[in-house]
């Protein structure tokens, strides 16, 4: 009797662990990779400044698509798919990725100043290559796009009289097309367009060193300047290069959550209406509240600027 009970229990176990692994999900594949044509490529003194690059191929100098990765500037990485980088590849565009050191360790200007120095790097390997430096674009999201829209609209940081030929480039670009970027870091200025809980988002107090929100706003003369040169919105001025930004349409004010107000829509409703202001080409893409009358999606700019003539 007892050795029945053992073998019903054990069958019991099989049953319900076949019935357990068929209700499992199937393991979603990994997007497949491609190999970089030159991988971690050193441009700065740090370990984090390295460059992964893509070379197209195509009859002479090729346009180039650098991506800043997000991650608030504390987190995140320069990995790129296959999917990410072949459709520009398959257009005679090279692609280039960007890491840069985080701001748990090394705050601002660190992060947005390494990705300047990637775009001079950049340029000081044109020959080699085989890139064409005045067709030069920007993508990224979150974190990757305020940087991306910093470097856009900022003054060319290229420095002529330096001793480092990589200092003596230019880091203007040609565009830049984002997704939901922060065109503001300044607590003063977004709370009250988004509400309280987007300084909830570790990305505001980090940036300036803090470990938190009650200690940026505590020492927020001393940081304002950092929040200020920082936020693109700043540094529109009608002679800046075209900007596309694409955000999610919850458009609910005051913003939900931390996640929600980092990444709110209203950002780029600021930043068109900024950029309109001056005569900047912009364009901003949320599903159902604003659209371009030129470009379907972030691609179909890209393509434009990149091989326009």
């Amino acid at each position: 009797m007892k050795s029945l009970m053992i073998c019903v229990t054990l069958l019991a176990v099989s049953a319900a662990a076949i019935a357990d692994e068929k209700t499992k999900k199937p393991a979603k594949p990994k997007p497949a990779t491609l190999a970089p044509t030159q991988a971690n490529v050193s441009y700065g003194p740090d370990k984090m400044n390295v460059i992964d690059f893509w070379q197209a191929e195509g009859e002479g100098p090729r346009p180039l698509l650098v991506y800043i990765h997000g991650g608030g500037w504390y987190g995140g990485d320069k990995k790129r798919s296959k999917r990410d980088v072949q459709p520009f590849l398959d257009k005679g565009i090279s692609y280039a990725a960007v890491n840069y050191r985080l701001s748990g360790k090394a705050p601002l200007p660190a992060p947005v100043h390494d990705a300047a120095r990637a775009i001079q790097f950049i340029r000081s390997k044109a020959a080699e290559w085989n890139i064409r430096t005045d067709r030069i674009a920007l993508t990224g999201g979150s974190a990757g796009a305020c940087t991306s829209m910093w470097l856009l609209t900022h003054d060319d940081l290229a420095d002529p009289k330096s001793d480092d030929p990589v200092e003596r480039e230019s880091t203007r670009v040609t565009a830049a097309a984002v997704a939901g970027g922060q065109t503001s870091i300044d607590p003063k200025q977004i709370e009250p367009w988004l509400g309280p809980m987007v300084l909830q988002h570790n990305m505001i107090n980090m940036a300036v060193g803090e470990k938190t929100i009650e200690g940026a706003l505590k020492n927020y003369d001393k940081h304002k300047p950092l929040y200020v040169e920082f936020s693109a919105y700043n540094h529109v001025t009608a002679d800046d290069p075209p900007l596309l930004m694409t955000y999610g349409n919850d458009m609910t004010l005051p913003s939900k959550n931390a996640g929600h107000g980092i990444h709110h829509p209203v950002y780029g409703v600021k930043m068109k209406e900024k950029c309109d202001s001056v005569g900047q080409e912009c364009h901003l893409l949320i599903s159902g509240v604003s659209k371009s009358e030129e470009y379907a999606n972030s691609h179909a700019f890209l393509f434009d600027k990149l091989l326009a003539p």
